[in-house]
């Protein structure tokens, strides 16, 4: 049986295709995410070693494969139809994440959307139940928080993938020892240092075009 779940937020956002000026102030951004990365956010040595225990999934994407355009800037429109006319603007969402095989000592659970090639974060979600066992499509519980992404926006950035172009984007699972003493829309970077100095275990799902 799942837990129940608290009422979910929306975590879609309007998002508009990354031009090379916003892209080179995201890369900027997310330096704390270079200085911290590992394979995840820790680095070798920090925080001990570091369990790669924890089972990411999703119903509606797989290991290895392109991330589905709904969870893209491709799933979110500007309001413009084809004939110049005005429709209702759809968001992009966030895709639904299950996960398994947390340490019983886990206090909380933080994620990390993130394409470390760029080192570009796109969604912060942390002080998530250690009960809970899934995120679904476009909804964060009520009582979990959204830490900034790497444009600045607490929020589900969508990745804006190019034709052609090789990529990895990791959602990564922290168990972590306690809750973040954070408030929500914390900063990037004291995210980021308050889940690496939390994590205790961690585990991927990755998404990428890569040959």
């Amino acid at each position: 049986m799942f837990p129940a779940l608290p009422s979910p937020r929306s975590t879609g956002a309007r998002t508009a295709r990354t031009s090379p000026a916003a892209l080179a102030g995201a890369v900027a951004a997310g330096a704390a995410l270079v200085l911290t990365t590992g394979c995840g956010i820790l680095a070798p040595g920090q925080n001990g070693d570091m369990p790669d225990d924890i089972n990411v999934t999703s119903p509606l994407m797989q290991e290895g494969q392109p991330l589905p355009a709904a969870y893209t800037c491709e799933g979110a429109s500007d309001g413009a139809s084809a004939d110049g006319g005005e429709q209702e603007a759809q968001e992009a969402s966030s895709p639904p994440l299950s996960w398994s095989g947390l340490p019983d000592e886990a206090g909380s659970i933080a994620l990390v959307v993130d394409d470390p090639q760029v080192a570009q974060v796109f969604w912060v979600v942390y002080d998530l139940d250690p009960q809970l066992v899934e995120l679904r499509q476009n909804s964060v519980p009520a009582d979990a928080k959204q830490g900034q992404n790497s444009q600045g926006v607490a929020e589900y950035g969508a990745p804006c993938p190019e034709p052609e172009a090789s990529y990895e984007y990791r959602f990564t699972v922290y168990a972590l020892a306690n809750p973040l003493d954070l408030p929500e829309g914390a900063s990037l970077d004291a995210a980021l240092d308050a889940i690496a100095d939390q994590a205790v275990a961690r585990g991927s799902l990755v998404t990428t075009n890569a040959g």
